[in-house]
């Protein structure tokens, strides 16, 4: 019997899970892939919001403005990269001033550090802005993170401190009982006092086992991104953002952690909840529309293109509240963007107030603090040479182009919510990540998963259990 399980784990539920590890309770997370993470989470613009955007009065704005002031805190604790780079908002029209101005206002009004930029300010700051750019709103306070590392640094330390992850564990019926729930997936049954739905684009199926409310209904909508080799690491130092519409932020140009640049994304509702396909179309439109903010763009230096999925509530807010008619039954749907800047603001809240006369909340006597992944980049001579006399697999090198040893994919193996596909170790270490994407690592990465894991390579997966990359031997 546990007291909280929480069904998805993606940014939110993740957060969730590792804020409850902190306190005596007993937690599982349900999740139906194969990885943390794997859907909107991990195919996102990677960005921390500042809050200046979302619409006056709604869960969006509150939960944005507060969850970037607890992520510095947060990614100190897990020990993960957050850079606040700042963000331009960037005006190419006198038509767009007055939409600039509503904005500068509403950060103002929210205490969100902002200052504008004239034309030949905002050039200095960025030198490949468009020459059409009048006049740019100046946003410190946005950051950049791997949302794929953070939610596993948040699913690791909540496992070391007692939360269990249970993969592959699609749900497919929940029984109300007096103690609470039933909770029947593909594999086993689970009981528990209280579910928290954080199943992203399935929030709306996973409530409809247990109400027959149409309370909301989760739209997917689609947005497709270009990544540039890390050579074009300098061709943006921020985040540049035209002005927001009501489908999205817009076609940003987006730095990461890890020195490449992400141009997109569009924004396109679609019916199929597993419909991540590149298209021409899509594609096309990018390259025009990023023109509108940026020039020289160097989309000859595109080394991948991706799409992910946002689930939009039909009520165009957050959902977080406990189900009306659903006691114990608590529904966080709808976490479309800034989903990922209001994270550690949507757990304080589910804790703070919809949990707090559940439980009695008693912090755990010791609290394990999890190690920080082991990145050799980021280290100096010295530090590697110690990590190599310890162990001579980091001096093997398994991927060029990102420098990735086999030391660290190992460690990234067995740690706790560890890799077990070639898409899991590519998320976590980063082989396969670089220019060649794959084309020399990923036969090496098939081999360790195999040695490590104890199975054949004919067993290793891509991603999901259905990714089968090979089928027979040719040879013995």
């Amino acid at each position: 019997m546990y007291d909280i399980i929480i069904i998805g784990s993606g940014i939110t539920g993740s957060i969730i899970a590792h804020d409850l590890s902190k306190f005596q309770l007993k937690v599982a997370i349900l999740e139906k892939n194969n990885d943390v993470a794997s859907e909107t989470t991990g195919a996102n613009s990677a960005m921390i919001h500042s809050g200046h955007d979302p619409k006056e009065g709604t869960l969006k704005a509150v939960m944005n403005v507060r969850g970037n002031a607890l992520y510095p805190a947060l990614c100190k604790e897990l020990k993960v990269d957050l850079q606040f780079v700042g963000a331009l908002v960037v005006a190419a029209s006198e038509e767009e001033l007055p939409g600039l101005e509503f904005l500068y206002n509403q950060a103002v009004s929210r205490k969100i550090p902002v200052n504008y930029l004239d034309h030949d300010q905002a050039l200095a700051r960025e030198p490949n802005l468009s020459d059409t750019v009048i006049k740019a709103m100046d946003l410190p306070t946005t950051g950049i993170v791997s949302p794929f590392e953070l939610t596993v640094a948040c699913v690791e330390d909540a496992m070391n401190n007692g939360v269990e992850l249970f993969l592959n564990n699609k749900v497919i019926a929940i029984n109300q009982k007096d103690y609470g729930f039933e909770v029947v997936t593909n594999q086993t049954t689970y009981q528990t006092k209280v579910v928290i739905n954080a199943a992203g684009l399935y929030a709306d199926e996973i409530y409809k086992l247990v109400s027959d409310s149409t309370q909301f209904k989760i739209l997917p909508r689609k947005g497709e991104y270009f990544v540039l080799d890390k050579s074009r690491s300098q061709f943006v130092h921020s985040v540049i953002m035209p002005l927001p519409s009501k489908m999205g932020k817009g076609v940003l140009a987006v730095p990461t952690v890890h020195g490449n640049v992400l141009i997109g994304p569009n924004s396109l509702d679609i019916a199929d909840k597993e419909g991540i396909d590149n298209t021409a179309e899509a594609l096309d439109y990018i390259r025009r529309e990023i023109k509108r903010t940026i020039r020289n763009v160097p989309m000859n230096t595109v080394i991948h293109v991706y799409s992910g999925l946002r689930p939009t509530s039909s009520t165009g807010d957050f959902i977080i509240e406990e189900a009306p008619d659903v006691k114990n039954f608590i529904n966080v749907a709808g976490i479309e963007s800034p989903g990922l800047a209001s994270a550690p603001a949507i757990s304080e809240y589910v804790l703070n107030t919809i949990l707090k006369d559940k439980f009695e909340f008693k912090l755990k006597e010791h609290h394990v603090e999890r190690r920080p992944f082991i990145v050799m980049n980021h280290m100096n001579a010295e530090e590697r040479a110690d990590l190599v006399n310890q162990n001579p697999q980091f001096a093997q090198m398994i991927c060029r182009c990102e420098k990735i040893s086999e030391g660290e994919i190992v460690d990234f193996i067995h740690r706790n919510c560890g890799a077990t596909t070639v898409k899991g170790v590519k998320r976590r270490a980063r082989p396969g990540m670089g220019r060649c994407q794959g084309g020399f690592c990923e036969p090496k990465v098939v081999d360790i998963l195999a040695r490590e894991l104890h199975k054949t390579p004919l067993e290793i997966r891509m991603d999901s259990e259905d990714s089968v990359m090979l089928i027979s031997r040719t040879k013995e």
